[in-house]
């Protein structure tokens, strides 16, 4: 694995981890950058197959989603067919008039890289400590203040647990299918990506798993290890899923990476793609399956 891969996986695990234990805005933040440069780099894509997007229409209204959900993540799902909407009015009044491709390519746009990643905040946001707009020191004082007072453990925030926990088991779900395919991957997985391989898509998803039951142990879940099987199960396959639709996209734009921002990893999409689906169903998993446990 070159060095110039893993000095920059090292550095978005620890600006990701980081985040995550502040939660709130800077949390929103994180998020706020990640999904304008994916936007930017999926748009570019658009472009290179002649299509018209409302691209900065549909950034613009990204970026209000995000603050929606950290604000009231009850109120988020309102935005999506408001935001399509507004849209679709804006592709109206342009001088050129707008085509099927070019409206699709917006709402895609829109539901792909916003809607989707925007789960996360409302994931990491569930049982949270108010938001708070105090110095990053304040902040973290008071967050831990809040998790640990006068020496006593209180229960850390479910977001905070499943937001980790998920991180977790995608970083396992493609160490793991990387080494092995690399090395003992024989099988093509898809004509959409070459070079995955079905031996290491395997093993990246019993990664996931293995990661996901230990958590849940640890986590006392109720139907355990029955609980941690299916939640490695969802993440495993739905990162597995996200990276073969980026690759999808890719291959329809005819190009190798979405862009070349991150060293090693090419642009925002390539490194992120395991995560846009395994959000929204990380946080269904939570707010609608575990309760009835």
């Amino acid at each position: 694995m070159p060095w110039s891969r893993i000095f920059s996986g090292i550095i978005a695990i620890a600006l990701a981890l980081s985040a995550t234990l502040l939660g709130g805005w800077y949390f929103t933040l994180l998020f706020a950058v990640i999904i304008f440069l994916g936007q930017q780099e999926y748009f570019n894509l658009v472009r290179a197959k002649g299509m018209a997007p409302a691209a900065k229409t549909t950034m613009f209204v990204s970026q209000v989603l995000l603050v929606i959900c950290t604000l009231d993540g009850s109120l988020a799902d309102a935005v999506m067919p408001l935001a399509g909407t507004f849209i679709c009015f804006y592709l109206l009044f342009q001088p050129k008039m707008a085509t099927i491709a070019d409206i699709s390519a917006s709402i895609l746009g829109l539901f792909y890289t916003g809607y989707l990643p925007s789960y996360w905040v409302r994931l990491r946001s569930i049982n949270g400590i108010a938001i708070n707009n105090s110095p990053i020191s304040d902040y973290w004082f008071k967050t831990w203040s809040e998790i640990l007072p006068a020496g006593h453990f209180n229960p850390v925030p479910q977001g905070l647990i499943a937001t980790l926990l998920t991180f977790i088991c995608i970083w396992a779900a493609d160490i793991g299918a990387y080494i092995i395919g690399k090395f003992f991957g024989k099988t093509p997985l898809s004509e959409i990506s070459p070079k995955k391989t079905l031996e290491g898509a395997i093993f990246g998803i019993v990664a996931s798993v293995i990661m996901a039951v230990a958590g849940a142990y640890f986590l006392n879940w109720s139907g355990t290890p029955f609980t941690g099987l299916a939640l490695g199960l969802l993440i495993g396959i739905a990162s597995i899923l996200g990276d073969l639709t980026e690759s999808m996209l890719k291959r329809d734009a005819g190009v190798k990476d979405s862009g070349q921002l991150i060293p090693g990893h090419g642009g925002i999409l390539d490194r992120t793609d395991s995560y846009i689906f395994t959000a929204p169903l990380v946080y269904y998993f939570v707010t609608l399956l575990l309760p009835l446990l």
